[in-house]
């Protein structure tokens, strides 16, 4: 369980996981974006919406686990706050986003052998263009929100000198 000394060791856990994930995603975009049709793309493109579809997961889970975890958890400012639901509504957002796109080109869809829905006969156009507007946009915003997590996880310290960081690397 999280505590206000740290976070413990499932919220470790799914966080390192979405982290490992999230680099992943950013690299296979990066990949597609800056080196299609390349042995480079190829390696990460392939598991870009399985992994995707996984992150949205860990994400729903990590969501719950937090809300569990609410009273308890370290406390943090106003402005880290807001950081984390930006970041969370675009880790939900991003992959609704891909699951629409599938769903409207209508294509069936199954990561990891696992039917999340079929195919169909026809296309629903607007799904598609909804999706192709904001998937890569918010993708590139997501990367963008996440660097400065990082910079600021590692920049901020509480009025005690403890380092912020250390609540989700060391735990209670």
């Amino acid at each position: 369980m999280d505590s206000p000394e740290g976070y413990g060791i499932v919220s470790r856990t799914l966080h390192w996981l979405m982290a490992a994930l999230l680099l992943w995603q950013f690299a296979s975009a990066a990949a597609r974006q800056f080196m299609p049709d390349t042995p480079v793309e190829d390696f990460f493109w392939f598991s870009h919406t399985s992994l995707g579809f996984l992150l949205f997961i860990l994400v729903l889970v990590r969501g719950a686990w937090a809300l569990v975890n609410a009273r308890r958890r370290p406390n943090s400012g106003f402005m880290a706050r807001c950081g984390h639901v930006v970041l969370y509504l675009l880790m939900l957002a991003i992959p609704t986003l891909g699951l629409l796109r599938a769903y409207g080109r209508g294509r069936g869809y199954s990561p990891f052998g696992i039917e999340v829905f079929g195919a169909r006969d026809h296309e629903i156009e607007s799904l598609v263009q909804l999706a192709n507007s904001w998937h890569g946009l918010l993708g590139w915003t997501l990367i963008a929100l996440t660097a400065g997590h990082i910079c600021m996880a590692f920049l901020h310290r509480k009025p005690n000198g403890q380092r912020v960081l250390s609540y989700m690397t060391k735990g209670q």
